[in-house]
């Protein structure tokens, strides 16, 4: 089978990219010949993975890009020409490739993955700016809410517009979560399947030792919640003066928190290495106790609790959109109020206190991991789905 999967970026630096490209990689080894189509743009200095590229750019002309695209839609045209796919399936390409791409999929089998909220809002997280949910449908409220100011607003309503208009040359929709479909439906947009993230194996992680230590991994900016976690860590510390917090991760927040992180008397708790590869993470990570994910928007899906989870680290994190699917309240960790830096500090104390428990979780995490969020089982899934296409 010819499969084309088509995502804006094609760098090793997020979690739809890491996706897609272990996705084309696993076809590859079952015999498929699967493609990436992407653009030039780079979040981080990173090399592209892609197998073909178009223009793109992170620069203040990115929201004119991602309305009208020229260069995406010449390219893949030729591309569709060339290597004539059996599928087409798309992740993120509202932020690069515009709308314009959609027409030339029209008489192929094809499938949408959302893996975040942009198909129906233009910022991607449904939050307003105070960091509270938003309730309403995109349209004028994205700007009278200051969600959008006006030079974006204008030309991101008529991409949502076109959006609208051509969306129907999908043959089907999948979210990476429940809360995601809900969302989708909501918004009339369907049929809609759910299919979990998938994670490498990993190898167990060694026993748990002392000092209780934290694992955070996430891009720094407000809606992941490193916030409120360090606030939540500075009770911790008052009762464990030992315990140690690992905030990797690199973004706008990064200043702010390290100001935290002085106000906060926790220099001596807190390690911050900055952006890691995964695998440099993961080998830091395995000393964790716990994983803590305290989001402040509805996570489409929480790629890193499924890292922990596979590892066999308990998990903390938001009661908030797809953590709610994957993680099992005193079974694989605990749920908490986004944005309650006092019940988190409760949770964390609870496992940081007590070593067994956080073995038990860890356990029982990376028993479900296993069982339900590996990549062969989210490589089977959607071959089970373009096959049905077919």
């Amino acid at each position: 089978m010819k499969i084309l999967l088509i995502n804006d970026y094609s760098t090793l630096t997020g979690g739809a990219e890491l996706l897609i490209l272990a996705l084309r990689d696993k076809l590859r080894q079952r015999g498929h010949d699967a493609r990436c189509f992407s653009s030039t743009a780079q979040p981080l200095p990173v090399a592209t993975q892609a197998d073909y590229l178009c223009y793109g750019t992170t620069s203040r002309l990115r929201t004119l890009l991602q309305t009208a695209n020229p260069w995406a839609v010449r390219r893949l045209k030729q591309v569709l020409q060339e290597f004539q796919p059996d599928v087409v399936h798309v992740f993120l390409f509202l932020t690069q490739l515009s709308p314009l791409i959609l027409p030339l999929i029209k008489d192929i089998p094809s499938i949408y993955y959302a893996v975040w909220y942009r198909a129906i809002c233009p910022v991607g997280t449904k939050l307003l700016p105070d960091k509270t949910p938003c309730q309403v449908t995109f349209g004028v409220p994205c700007y009278q809410n200051h969600c959008l100011p006006l030079r974006d607003w204008l030309p991101l309503r008529f991409q949502m517009k076109q959006w609208q208009k051509q969306r129907h040359h999908f043959n089907l929709f999948v979210a990476a979560s429940e809360a995601v479909k809900q969302r989708m439906l909501e918004a009339e947009i369907s049929p809609v399947e759910v299919v979990w993230h998938g994670v490498p194996l990993e190898p167990q992680r060694p026993a748990l030792k002392a000092p209780p230590t934290i694992a955070f991994a996430a891009r720094l900016v407000k809606e992941k919640g490193a916030e409120v976690l360090l606030r939540a860590f500075a009770e911790v510390t008052a009762k464990i003066p030992a315990a140690k917090l690992y905030l990797v991760g690199d973004g706008l927040e990064r200043e702010s928190l390290q100001r935290q992180i002085k106000e906060l008397h926790l220099t001596e708790n807190v390690v911050m290495p900055g952006q890691m590869p995964r695998l440099e993470m993961e080998a830091l990570f395995a000393t964790a106790w716990v994983q803590v994910v305290p989001s402040l928007w509805a996570e489409p899906f929480g790629l890193i609790v499924a890292n922990a989870m596979m590892r066999g680290t308990a998990v903390i994190a938001s009661a908030t959109g797809g953590l709610k699917d994957i993680i099992k309240p005193g079974e694989t960790g605990f749920l908490v109020p986004p944005g309650d830096a006092k019940a988190l500090a409760e949770k964390l104390l609870i496992l940081l206190q007590n070593r067994e428990l956080a073995e038990t979780l860890g356990e029982n995490a990376r028993r479900f991991a296993r069982q339900e969020l590996t990549e062969d089982i989210f490589v089977d899934r959607f071959l089970s789905l373009y096959n049905r296409l077919l």
